[in-house]
């Protein structure tokens, strides 16, 4: 008889339920969130191989799901505000009311909020990017608090910028920092320390990102994308295969306008800002370069920013920017030009105003 199993997953401690066909309760109890614990789970349930194993999204939800696959189960990892959502009395929650709510909710079919599982490569990609995220932050973090001392006292940089060892130098060799040297010191050490770190993580992205080499040098043809956003992309999507379409991507990375369509009222707001966060920013920098003339959305920024402004002209030239690596990656092409509808001007025309000068008027004696 065929199995289902919810699984509420903490720290130290899951608690299961499992159900028959029929919904009868065939087991339950608590291991401990370990290999071994999931695999005396599966003996005591006594379930077979491709048994649905329901479970919410958390910070263990992937290596959970990886572990379940591994001892022959199908884990089904589901959005954790839609089981809050769905449970049946919100007012009572206790670990076994979850588990067998998501076991119930698994054998009927009632959850659509399923998260995709990505690949060890994929994840690894993932882990890459959010250490180098944190440690950009922290790194930026030093320069402003940095600035944020020398301000307090009425000083300025010696320097324009804090992005360099060099210049960390030289503001502490400036005469007027006097006062505090020692503060601006410590910022100094933390500062250099993180910059080794990126710069391991650097390296380390680059291994990462070799399996998907392919993919990464074919997104880079499109103007203003780099490595670090293509990079961001590929994880954040992890297999075009897993899209219909164009307009699932954008609404995945929370690139989609907001509707609100009731009778005969229909209202449209801002973007919904769900999904990969890291993704939509990369986007929006990179579309701030559409702006330039010799860009191939140049065209299509200036009619937007003429009518909208420049804040709705990014968030749609990074709407398309979206759209446009999708196509590429699913088709295997390299970006070109002329399926943008736009023109290229080879010779750029220029203007230029000649003044007369005329000879001072004499004077009047």
């Amino acid at each position: 008889m065929e199995r289902y199993i919810g699984l509420d997953v903490h720290c130290k401690e899951s608690v299961y339920v499992a159900q028959d066909e029929e919904g009868h309760v065939v087991g339950e109890g608590a291991v401990e969130t370990t290999e071994e614990g999931l695999k005396a789970m599966v003996e005591e349930v006594g379930a077979a191989a491709g048994t649905k194993v329901g479970l919410e999204t958390g910070t263990q939800a992937t290596w959970v799901a990886r572990t379940l696959e591994r001892l022959g189960m199908k884990p089904v990892v589901i959005d954790a505000h839609e089981v809050r959502a769905k449970a049946r009395r919100v007012g009572q929650k206790s670990d076994r009311r979850d588990a067998w709510e998501i076991c119930d909710g698994v054998r009927r079919n009632l959850y659509m909020a399923i998260v995709y599982v990505p690949s060890e490569q994929v994840e690894r990609l993932r882990q890459v990017l959010s250490r180098r995220r944190h440690f950009i932050k922290a790194r930026t973090q030093q320069v402003n608090a940095a600035k944020f001392v020398l301000r307090s006292r009425g000083l300025r940089l010696v320097c324009r910028t804090l992005t360099t060892a060099r210049a960390w130098q030289r503001l502490l060799a400036d005469a007027r920092v006097g006062a505090v040297r020692d503060h601006l010191a410590l910022h100094a050490a933390v500062w250099g320390v993180v910059e080794s770190n990126v710069e391991v993580l650097d390296e380390e992205l680059a291994c990462a990102a070799q399996p998907f080499a392919n993919v990464m040098t074919r997104l880079q043809t499109l103007a203003a994308i780099g490595p670090i956003t293509a990079a961001a992309y590929v994880a954040a999507l992890g297999t075009a295969e897993r899209f219909p379409d164009s307009s699932h991507v954008v609404s995945y990375l929370g690139l989609a306008v907001s509707t609100y369509d009731t009778g005969d009222r229909e209202r449209h707001g801002h973007i919904t800002k769900r999904g990969a966060a890291d993704v939509r920013g990369l986007l929006c920098e990179a579309a701030q370069h559409a702006s330039e003339p010799t860009h191939p959305l140049n065209p299509y920024f200036v009619r937007l920013y003429a009518r909208y402004g420049r804040n709705v002209a990014i968030i749609a030239v990074a709407q398309r920017m979206a759209r446009i690596l999708f196509q590429m990656w699913r088709t295997g092409q390299d970006f070109d030009v002329r399926k943008l509808n736009v023109r290229p001007v080879q010779k750029v025309r220029s203007r230029t105003y000649h003044f007369e000068i005329k000879p001072p008027k004499a004077l009047k004696v």
